[in-house]
């Protein structure tokens, strides 16, 4: 299972949310290029980028930033969500060096747009649901929907996206564990890969995502443990591969 660092940008710095509230952040840097180098130095094989401001808008705000980042680091796969809601951008953020485009509240609007994008740039496209007690929400967080999270995850399945990032928004954050369950349970009822996320705090939660690794859960997203200090990031990627090696 590989351990993701995440980078939240919110007016060119790096920073975290708490549940998604824009009024509730924490800046850690404001050099998102030098954060990604410290992932980079501690052995990240995979960087996530989210446009935090763009989730609002429903366009790039810190496009900047993001291609800033691909640029230093042009071998590291980079996956970017937030304002992405036409194929253009897509196309954009690939020929900066961005390697898979997660679409989130757009899919919800318009799961069309999610089947043009799969057939215009095969493995490229993943779709993040992000979810309440099972239901999915939208703009930013901002608004529930009646929709199951499984329900949409098996529709874009069938179109062909590379997977699919699930966030338990009630975890994000807010430093109190991963909910194991839910994300094993989701990554049991469909075949796309199953990128975890919200919640991860100590060493013990990377254990137990990564013991779950065999339901097709075969990533997770760390944030704001890795900033406040509870989880080595380091020392959780070797935990994760030594789990994956043995299972």
């Amino acid at each position: 299972m590989l351990l993701i660092p995440a980078i939240d940008l919110k007016d060119g710095r790096c920073v975290r949310l708490r549940q998604g509230r824009m009024d509730d952040e924490t800046v850690f840097s404001d050099d998102p290029v030098e954060m990604a180098g410290r992932w980079v130095r501690e052995g990240a094989r995979r960087l996530h980028l989210v446009d935090l401001n763009g989730a609002f808008a429903g366009e790039p705000v810190n496009g900047s930033a993001i291609r800033g980042i691909a640029a230093a680091y042009p071998e590291l796969p980079i996956q970017v969500g937030g304002g992405i809601r036409d194929e253009a951008t897509i196309e954009a953020y690939l020929k900066a060096g961005v390697a898979f485009c997660i679409i989130g509240t757009q899919a919800v609007k318009d799961p069309e747009f999610v089947a043009r994008a799969c057939r215009s740039f095969p493995g490229h496209v993943m779709v993040g649901l992000d979810a309440r007690d099972g239901q999915v929400a939208i703009n930013g967080w901002a608004e529930i929907t009646p929709h199951r999270v499984e329900e949409l995850a098996r529709r874009f399945e069938d179109d062909g996206v590379a997977a699919i990032v699930y966030t338990d928004i009630g975890r994000d954050g807010m430093m109190t564990g991963p909910n194991v369950e839910a994300t094993r349970a989701l990554a049991s009822a469909i075949r796309v890969p199953v990128i975890a996320s919200g919640g991860i705090t100590t060493i013990e939660d990377v254990r137990l995502l990564a013991e779950a690794a065999g339901s097709g859960i075969t990533a997770a997203i760390t944030g704001r443990a890795i900033y406040e200090g509870t989880l080595d990031f380091a020392t959780g990627q070797k935990l994760a591969d030594r789990l994956s090696a043995d299972a």
